[in-house]
């Protein structure tokens, strides 16, 4: 097993001072296992309610939404994993930096558990990966998060932020190897 313990850090200035999101990642095999922990005053930020219903649901990172996205090494092509407190998701296919984008049909739900707490939010995949990539290909991994204040800023929030924007899409911010 390959488990990558992370700790997000806000795009620019405009951060929220008092959270934090760290996590771990692993890979066994093809499964994968991604844990967020956000912590800090929860007050703060718009945590939108767990659905009775949870579904695919599109821009998802307009509000309050974990996020990670997988490319194969020596690929162009790569995937973007939208999780929500709520408990709505989305899997998009890219076949190369912010082209091709398209639902992956492949993936019909993300089986995810969100547990929320006075001072924190959890938030577990597990993931079979076996029905878009092949176990034994290399992974380049990037972790990010968005977070929406009550005041209505947007934060990003990444192991790495690259650019002179946040752009999670962009390969050099996907560090991990797994």
């Amino acid at each position: 097993m390959n488990e990558q313990s992370f700790s997000l850090q806000p795009f620019g200035l405009n951060s929220l001072p008092d959270l934090k999101i760290n996590g771990s990642i692993a890979r066994n095999g093809n499964r994968l296992t991604v844990r967020y922990t956000l912590l800090g005053d929860l007050a703060t930020i718009i945590i939108p309610a767990i659905a009775d219903l949870r579904a695919r649901k599109h821009e998802l990172w307009q509000e309050t939404c974990f996020e990670f996205f997988l490319g194969i090494e020596n690929s162009t092509c790569y995937w973007e994993f939208n999780l929500s407190p709520a408990g709505h998701w989305n899997v998009y296919r890219f076949d190369d930096y912010r082209q091709g984008m398209q639902e992956e049909l492949a993936i019909a739900s993300l089986p995810f558990s969100v547990q929320r707490q006075s001072s924190a939010l959890l938030l577990t995949l597990e993931l079979d990966l076996n029905k878009c990539i092949l176990a034994d290909r290399t992974l380049d991994v990037a972790v990010t998060a968005v977070v929406k204040s009550k005041d209505g800023n947007i934060t990003y929030w990444a192991l790495s932020h690259r650019g002179s924007q946040a752009d999670f899409h962009r390969r050099d911010s996907f560090i991990v190897k797994l």
